[in-house]
């Protein structure tokens, strides 16, 4: 599975953590940035992240800024994202079982890094169940 990384300064330190964990378990990794801890702007790699998931150059993606709000709200101005934020391992699982959520945000200054993993873990194993929920799904795009 390949996945999208993303975030703004305030992710950075999450992002590469992240980056080392996910490699570690076989992910392939598109970081789309930044490379470093410099002011950066959010949307500058929301949508980039939300572009290849979109066109399907990644499978799913995972983003973060320091209340995950901003690159979220980025990321969903895309026909076809499904952007959620989350900061329990809970939402992340719902997300992807009831809101074929394609996108992952976080909250990096509000979660440590091993919440993060969690968070992370729970959305990755976990894939849509359709049904009941396919047609509000439906319902998301304008």
């Amino acid at each position: 599975m390949v996945l999208g990384l993303g975030s703004d300064h305030a992710g950075y330190d999450l992002k590469v953590e992240l980056i080392k964990y996910l490699k570690s378990k076989g992910f392939e990794i598109n970081d789309f940035g930044p490379y470093s801890d410099d002011r950066a702007d959010y949307p500058d790699f929301a949508h980039p992240v939300a572009l290849a998931v979109e066109n399907k150059e990644v499978d799913l993606g995972i983003i973060m800024c320091g209340s995950g709000n901003g690159i979220n709200m980025a990321a969903n101005k895309h026909q076809g994202i499904r952007s959620a934020l989350c900061w329990e391992p809970e939402i992340a699982a719902l997300a992807r079982q009831h809101n074929d959520a394609n996108i992952c945000a976080l909250p990096a200054r509000f979660i440590t890094v091993q919440k993060a993993k969690d968070i992370v873990d729970a959305y990755l194993e976990n894939e849509f169940e359709g049904g009941r929920h396919a047609a509000r799904v439906d319902k998301i795009a304008c």
